[in-house]
């Protein structure tokens, strides 16, 4: 082979001869005409390089296309640059901070003087379309760090100027894009783009919020624009639908409709739950005991403050502070309060001495935690600073590991089934940073697959996402209109038992080190709420619903009945109101259906003589009169099956 020739090794095994410096571009136009025109950005072995990237020396190469798994992170971070190629032609004298893609699309932060009203969102928009059309190159410059920063000084741009000295320290060069030339748009950014703004074809801005730079309510206020973007208006169409269906879902909302909680300000990120929502909340936290106590676990309660020593062994006062709350005890001490309930587990299981024979030893716990969020990510239920888990940490032997995950992965399994929630699980193994020797990472990871792979539960392998204590399989739920939500998680965590010192005496009357797996399903009972009321749109099965009946008397007359009704179906274990408002029956059988209640039991002079109820289905409609007891029965039928529908 000529030396002035390269190799180039394709997915395929097969090779390409090019001459040195050649773009990448050239290997897709060797492989066909067709690759070359769909051809994004490239992957020169792990790392992506826009197609202009030069190649000088033997390469494994592999083409990303709009059919490729990292197409779309891409497409939509250029739509990201043309957002603000817009916003500052249009407004040239607006700031830019950032522009990341994010799973839903992307968005840009901006310091404006007057916040965007959507006029001026239809004009940006209208200016991307402009741009896409005029087909722009994306243009990679590396250009000296002092010119950068000079440049941007000049350009009035601070925050840019902040992010090259903050990321940039030590480099001579820093890389820049540009769309069209420097007058148009420069940015600093690392990459990579897509070849031109023409392949942009389908994108959407949808909405403005309240930003801080880095996400710091300390620093500058901004204002973020998103947007959505996909490879066809068939896609965009199809997500803007769901958008809208998102709406009518919002757990806000509907949380102040169906009157479950409420917020103020007073307690920011705190939620307030009416007696519906408590029911509800409360409902969770049983149905998950329900499940728990069978399963071997112990309900525990440790304290909600603690002196900073702990937080100092646990590692947190180093690496967390900033997210707890700290407070000061009447004797000075510093003290924060727990935003984990797992440093308290230790120390409870480090009160007493523990044989092998005990093992595993498992701990729940459902009191309150506290993070401080910062307040411009604060957002209805989802993201919150006070909140509950269904957490539990089960301390086993090595040997245990395999099995207790496999009962953890069926646990699993037979609570979000109980939801109609479809998962999906991912491995995500050793991180390039971690603690521990490889080889005890790699037998933890083992005895994940195995656990995994003999519960016949399907997974993914999500490489170096594990914690730097040990790796962890994670839980993505699927809702009602395609939304993922990450709410489960088991982990393997080798390092909290040095910290805390935990032992147990095994078989050879020996201490011995247990193994300690941090385990959740629904997360926060706040965000598992929410992600069940945009499930459900509010409608939940009647074994969940706050009110699952709602006795309605026609008249005054039968308000006697009505009670009696509803102490008979209370008694039965369901949960039952009267609408005893003076009103027509058929506006309080539609004020019922607004509040989303599974059945309505209309009752009269017939229903009072015949000890019967005329049953009205939020979902079915009027299913004619049936005598009281039949209905109990049926529907604690229903609520033992945990029907869906």
């Amino acid at each position: 082979m000529p030396m002035s020739q390269i190799t180039i090794t394709l997915p395929d095994g097969s090779q390409k001869q090019l001459a040195p410096g050649s773009p990448v571009s050239d290997v897709a136009a060797a492989i066909s005409p067709r690759l070359a025109e769909a051809a994004l950005a490239a992957f020169v072995g792990d790392r992506m390089v826009d197609l202009n990237y030069p190649l000088t020396a033997d390469a494994a190469v592999r083409i990303v296309t709009n059919k490729s798994p990292e197409a779309l992170e891409l497409y939509r971070h250029s739509t990201a640059h043309l957002l603000a190629a817009a916003v500052t032609a249009l407004h040239p004298s607006v700031q830019c901070g950032i522009g990341p893609p994010t799973d839903e699309g992307f968005f840009y932060d901006f310091v404006v003087e007057k916040p965007f009203v959507p006029e001026d969102l239809a004009a940006i928009e209208a200016k991307m379309q402009e741009l896409a059309a005029a087909d722009y190159i994306y243009e990679r410059q590396m250009w000296p760090r002092e010119e950068a920063i000079d440049f941007f000084q000049k350009r009035g741009e601070p925050l840019k100027v902040q992010l090259i000295e903050e990321k940039t320290a030590g480099q001579s060069h820093v890389s820049v894009y540009t769309i069209k030339d420097r007058d148009t748009f420069v940015d600093f950014c690392v990459g990579p783009h897509v070849p031109s703004t023409g392949k942009l074809k389908a994108f959407k801005l949808t909405t403005t919020s309240n930003a801080y730079w880095k996400g710091d309510a300390k620093n500058q206020p901004m204002q973020r624009v998103y947007g959505t973007a996909f490879f066809t208006q068939k896609e965009l169409d199809q997500h803007l639908a769901r958008i809208e269906e998102a709406k009518k879902r919002d757990h806000r909302k509907l949380g102040k409709e169906l009157g479950l909680f409420a917020f103020h300000p007073y307690a920011p990120g705190a939620g307030f739950w009416t007696g519906k929502g408590a029911t509800l909340y409360n409902t969770l936290a049983d149905y998950m005991r329900g499940k728990l106590f069978p399963a071997g676990y112990q309900e525990v309660k440790t304290p909600i403050v603690y002196n900073k020593e702990l937080w100092i062994t646990s590692g947190h006062w180093s690496h967390y502070r900033e997210n707890m709350f700290l407070v000061e005890s009447a004797d000075g001490d510093e003290m924060g309060l727990k935003a984990m309930n797992c440093p308290g587990h230790y120390l409870l299981y480090g009160t007493e001495k523990h044989s092998y024979r005990e093992l595993p030893i498992r701990f729940h716990e459902q009191t309150p935690l506290h993070r401080n969020e910062a307040s411009g990510v604060l957002g209805g239920l989802t993201r919150v600073r006070q909140f509950s888990q269904d957490d539990g940490h089960c301390f086993l032997m090595e040997s245990q590991i395999a099995s207790e995950v496999e009962a953890l992965l069926r646990l699993i399994q037979g609570i979000y089934a109980d939801f109609g929630l479809e998962y999906t699980a991912k491995l995500s193994t050793r991180p390039e940073k971690f603690i521990g020797e490889v080889a005890l990472w790699d037998q933890a990871e083992g005895s994940l697959k195995e656990a995994l792979e003999k519960s016949g539960q399907a997974y993914t392998i999500n490489a170096g996402d594990g914690a730097f204590y040990g790796p962890k399989i994670d839980f993505d739920i699927t809702d009602a209109i395609g939304r993922k939500w990450q709410c489960g998680t088991i982990q393997l965590d080798y390092v909290a038992p040095e910290r805390f010192d935990l032992t147990y005496v095994g078989a050879d009357n020996a201490e011995h080190r247990p193994v300690v797996i941090h385990r959740a399903i629904f997360g926060s009972f706040e965000r598992f709420i929410a992600i069940l009321i945009e499930h459900f749109a509010g409608a939940f099965p009647l074994w969940f619903a706050p009110v699952q009946v709602s006795v309605l008397p026609i008249a005054d007359r039968h308000l006697d009945y009505a009670r009696e009704v509803q102490a008979v179906l209370e008694s039965g274990g369901l949960r039952a109101v009267v609408d005893d408002r003076q009103e027509k029956v058929n506006l309080k059988i539609r004020d019922a259906q607004l509040q989303k209640v599974p059945y309505m039991l209309v009752v009269g002079d017939r229903e009072a003589a015949e000890r019967a109820v005329a049953v009205r289905s939020r979902a079915k409609g009027d299913l004619g009169a049936r005598a009281l007891d039949r209905f109990l029965a049926d529907a604690l039928a229903e609520v033992a099956s945990k029907q869906l529908s």
